[in-house]
């Protein structure tokens, strides 16, 4: 009883703070549409190309559209060391990949969000040096999906407010 009382409760207060599915309506709502309608032209690099088929899979869920948008990205891809031994070996290694980005419509050419992306990963460096590399090049995929998440959850909240600005006027 008590529980049924708490769980009421909670789902009022959730729905009172104002809270709302950013895909409510599944493939065919708004922002859906919309990140489906984002072109992704190609990205230099091994880290651009690992980023434009992250985007392509997540902006791609709900289908294809003919493009609406312009993704335009620019990478920062990094290594750095961070542990140096008394033998001025490396132990320690920091991958960091950037992103900035802009979203272009393409019926205005005005620009509608321009923003950066990025995180990092610690990697150890180790005496096979196949294996820091494969560990380099598995935290650069890694890298590519976060950025590509983060970049795709911030195109998805302004297509939603540009919609909600569209409804309103």
């Amino acid at each position: 009883m008590i529980r049924g009382a708490l769980l009421l409760l909670a789902t009022l207060a959730l729905s009172a703070c104002g809270l709302q599915p950013l895909y409510s309506g599944g493939g065919n709502a708004g922002v859906a549409q919309g990140l489906a309608a984002i072109d992704v032209p190609a990205i230099p690099g091994r880290g651009g190309w690992l980023v434009r088929n992250a985007l392509n899979e997540r902006l791609g869920a709900a289908g294809n559209a003919s493009p609406a948008y312009r993704l335009d990205v620019r990478l920062d891809d990094a290594l750095e060391a961070l542990g140096v031994l008394n033998d001025d070996t490396t132990s320690r290694e920091r991958r960091i990949l950037r992103a900035r980005y802009q979203l272009v419509d393409l019926a205005t050419g005005e620009i509608l969000l321009d923003a950066t992306a990025g995180s990092d990963a610690g990697i150890d460096v180790v005496s096979s040096e196949y294996a820091t590399i494969a560990a380099e090049q598995r935290a650069l995929e890694n890298l590519a999906k976060e950025v590509a998440d983060r970049m795709t959850t911030r195109i998805a909240l302004t297509l939603r407010e540009r919609a909600k600005e569209a409804t309103a006027q």
